[in-house]
């Protein structure tokens, strides 16, 4: 059994001196813990399955620093083409070959995409398709779902998931009106929500936006024809589908969700895998769309960082490793396993509980289900979740610390790694 005194002193020491140096003490809200309770751990080093604190305890990791590390943290693959990168320097600000290579893979691998633009990051990649799509339609309004977060965008941050879901913030102040004003929300998995929003704003909705698997408000798989349904709707009302594939593009398939549920959007964005753990983001399309940003068309946005050699490179190099025989096929068996194996342990010692998986996301909620939106995800037992977080990583398990939040696998976690995770969790639920 993994040690229960886990002593986390100097973590405790850095994350209080943080706090009079950066808001909260974080660079991004929800590793405050706020919704978990408690004091977060500092992070020392990582390798492989595993992540070290600065008072060296060692943790299992379910969080992959949100989904980018899907070959395991620092691979020793990407770790030698980095260090080779390195030393031909960390940005050009102008082109090179590797974005070349790395936009042929991901053109080769995702179904909608015949031309891509890289950026910094998916919230990024996220303004940048928005403004294309209002471009194209030449329409102002969009269609996103509640729970479901794009960035923090102005535009985006209506009943959005991630950090805000996790802090309970609807919205955020600063944020004009006029700014969500063309703003539309919807539930996820509703059909007949979105019918009636294009019904009653005819020809003014440039298109809907979706993460096709939800990992911003827990993990929430799509119905049956929820996909297909609104590629009819936006086809027969003239808008364009956008599918946010930051989280589940080359996690869920190789070609993202769009494979995996064989229906392909007009816009896709990412991020996250195919930058192999450094900042990047993209987004990318239908030829006819995408030739109207800049400098082939009228649609501006830039970036220094852009497409910068290391990003590229690391991309590459996790791509590539990805493409090996079997590597899909592992990830689904063990992220079910765990999956499954902690809906049974909760059933077991008396826990209402639901969650699920495809490869290698996977989600538990606190309560009986079945989840297929935010609303019903709100209705999960926070108290109990934060108390079960702090259980798992005191015992060495770090989960997401968020009832909100999915979590990710990498091929690098073993069976005995599943294994234990799941002694520890039935330790820890059989003491909620």
């Amino acid at each position: 059994m993994v040690n229960t005194t886990i002593k986390t002193t100097k973590s405790q020491e850095v994350f209080a001196a943080a706090q009079n140096l950066m808001p909260g003490g974080v660079s991004s809200p929800v590793r405050a813990f706020k919704s978990v309770g408690g004091q977060p751990i500092v992070f020392d080093r990582v390798k492989g399955a595993y992540i070290w604190d600065v008072d060296g305890n060692k943790y299992i990791d379910y969080v992959g620093t949100w989904g980018p590390a899907i070959c395991g943290h620092a691979h020793p693959e990407v770790i030698a083409a980095l260090h080779e990168a390195l030393e031909k320097g960390t940005s050009f600000g102008a082109p090179s070959t590797l974005e070349n290579v790395l936009a042929e893979m991901v053109i080769d691998a995702v179904p909608s995409i015949e031309m891509v633009r890289f950026v910094n990051s998916g919230t990024e990649a996220c303004m940048g398709v928005l403004r294309l799509m209002r471009a194209f339609t030449n329409r102002d309004k969009i269609i996103k779902f509640e729970g479901c977060y794009h960035g923090h965008a102005d535009t985006f941050l209506v009943k959005a998931g991630s950090g805000v879901a996790t802090l309970g913030l609807p919205d955020s102040p600063g944020v004009p009106k006029a700014a969500t004003s063309t703003t539309l929300t919807a539930p996820f998995n509703d059909l007949e929500s979105v019918k009636a929003l294009f019904e009653e704003n005819r020809d003014e909705i440039a298109g809907v936006i979706l993460e096709p698997v939800v990992g911003n408000a827990g993990f929430i798989a799509p119905d049956a024809g929820f996909l297909e349904g609104l590629r009819e709707l936006t086809h027969e009302y003239g808008a364009l589908l956008v599918f946010d594939e930051v989280m589940t593009g080359f996690r869920i398939a190789y070609g993202g969700a769009q494979e995996k549920f064989g229906v392909t959007p007009d816009l896709t964005t990412l991020g996250k895998v195919i930058g192999g753990g450094l900042p990047v983001g993209a987004y990318g399309g239908r030829r006819d769309i995408m030739s109207m940003v800049a400098p082939a068309g009228p649609v501006y946005q830039a970036g220094t960082l852009s497409g910068n050699p290391l990003a590229m490179t690391a991309g590459i190099k996790t791509l590539e490793l990805l493409q090996k025989p079997g590597t899909y096929d592992y990830l689904e068996r063990i992220t079910k396993k765990l999956a499954d194996g902690l809906l049974q342990i909760a059933k077991e010692t008396g826990h209402a509980a639901c969650g699920g998986q495809i490869s290698a996301m996977f989600g538990l909620f606190f309560t009986s289900g079945p989840v297929h939106n935010y609303e019903d995800a709100k209705k999960s037992d926070t108290a109990k979740f934060g108390r079960f977080h702090r259980g798992m990583l005191e015992r060495g398990v770090y989960l997401a610390p968020s009832q909100f939040e999915a979590g990710f696998t990498s091929f690098a976690h073993t069976e005995e790694d599943i294994e234990q995770t799941l002694a520890v969790a039935r330790d820890v639920m059989s003491s909620l």
